[in-house]
């Protein structure tokens, strides 16, 4: 395949992923994470060819250009697109399908000082969000998207969607029925991936379990209370007390309170939020 084929793959891969782009020679004056991709390509070459050292030196001077930091040891595939770019870091053996897509302060890292496979495998089309750290070699298998300032360290699945620390599966494929699909689409929607983590509602995991536990909870409470009154309907004595309502509203208050204390706190941190 030709340098100019791969030069123009790329560009075409920026334009269908990033709508700010406008013009050929914007995205080859301004998109440090595309200058760090050909100059990966050539320190990989390198690397490959035992120029270990020139590898190295080359893969610095391109972290000193754009900020991305990749070493000349890992492998991507084609149309991978780095958007921003400042802060990637990508270690010696993670491995990169194709049309995959990284935010800016994404760390594809290791666990262990011991040589041998130690970062992450990323499958075809994976997403990955802004700030969301995947360590280990763990496999990111096709489709997958990881939300932003996640941290995964364990497997995720084709097509499943995870955020929160440690990362959680929150929307995955539904095979089971039309309405746990919308449902599904729903929650992904909602709670699901999100390259910046601005969504106010945007919730962590456990805190979206527990308020699917509460609803269970009131459900239940409510067809213990019908229980009772048609046992008493029937002349016996049983649920003399009415069992205290729980009101869900009130987590759901609480919780977005919390997102939009977290989110002001990120503003003032960083006002480009």
């Amino acid at each position: 395949m030709s340098v100019r084929f791969r030069i123009k793959e790329d560009i075409e891969s920026i334009y269908h992923r990033d709508p700010a782009a406008n013009s050929t020679i914007e995205i080859l004056l301004n998109y440090p994470g595309m200058h760090a991709i050909w100059l990966h390509r050539i320190s990989h070459k390198l690397w490959r060819g035992n120029w270990r050292l020139t590898a190295r030196c080359l893969s610095t001077f391109s972290r000193w250009l754009t900020g991305v930091e990749i070493h000349p040891g890992a492998t991507i595939g084609r149309r991978f697109f780095i958007d921003h770019g400042m802060g990637v870091v990508i270690g010696e053996t993670a491995e990169i399908g194709d049309d995959c897509t990284l935010y800016h302060s994404v760390t594809l890292g290791g666990t262990t000082w011991q040589a041998g496979k130690r970062h992450p495998t990323l499958g075809n089309n994976v997403v990955i969000g802004a700030g969301a750290k995947v360590l280990g070699p763990i496999t990111m298998h096709d489709g997958a998207r990881v939300g932003s300032n996640s941290v995964v360290v364990k497997d995720v699945a084709a097509d499943h969607t995870v955020v929160g620390i440690p990362g959680r599966v929150v929307a995955s494929p539904s095979e089971h029925s039309k309405e746990k699909t919308e449902r599904r689409t729903e929650m992904a929607k909602k709670y699901g991936f999100d390259a910046y983590a601005v969504s106010p509602d945007n919730p962590d995991p456990v805190a979206n379990a527990i308020g699917q536990m509460l609803d269970h909870m009131h459900l239940m409470d409510s067809k213990v209370q019908e229980l009772c009154q048609a046992i008493q309907s029937m002349g016996g004595e049983v649920c003399t007390d009415k069992l205290p309502e729980l009101d869900v509203g009130e987590f759901n208050e609480a919780e977005k309170a919390a997102a939009h204390k977290r989110q002001h706190e990120l503003a003032e941190f960083d006002p480009s939020i």
